[in-house]
């Protein structure tokens, strides 16, 4: 007797404008998930990649901004210009990982951290997740993200 083991399908949703090449990132949702809010479950892509390393939200003299969201918003207006040096865009992006030290700061601030988010990146949300760490190597930053983009072929 044969056994097909149960697993949900998969959806593959297209992130790119019609106009677009066929080789940009794609959007992976299983069907029957409910949709993620501000983040993709995965995402798949072809191309040249493009990785940062942990980026937090200093300016170009080395001082931090002041409180964690203006860190956040100068950490990925960072990231948009590491980015832009490869020639990738925002909506190349297909992870980022957020380390932050105090997980109730960003759960308080949801709202604020969209509208940076939004600001800055548009409305693609690649593949993402979260970690609280007990501290970041310089001392008075609230948040280092890394990310990682793909370029189209």
């Amino acid at each position: 007797m044969s056994v097909t083991p149960k697993a949900p399908q998969l959806a593959v949703l297209p992130i790119a404008a019609e106009d677009e090449a066929p080789s940009a990132p794609q959007i992976l949702q299983p069907s029957g998930w409910p949709m993620p809010k501000g983040y993709a479950n995965g995402v798949a892509a072809d191309g040249r990649i493009v990785v940062t390393g942990g980026v937090i939200g200093w300016d170009a003299e080395e001082r931090l901004a002041e409180g964690f969201v203006a860190q956040v918003r100068q950490a990925l207006s960072n990231i948009k210009a590491i980015l832009a040096e490869a020639g990738a865009r925002p909506e190349h992006l297909v992870r980022l990982t957020w380390y932050v030290v105090d997980m109730d700061e960003y759960l308080a601030n949801l709202k604020e951290l969209g509208q940076a988010y939004r600001t800055i990146f548009g409305t693609h949300y690649p593949a993402m997740a979260l970690v609280q760490v007990v501290r970041l190597v310089e001392k008075a930053a609230r948040v280092e993200i890394e990310a990682t983009a793909v370029i189209p072929r």
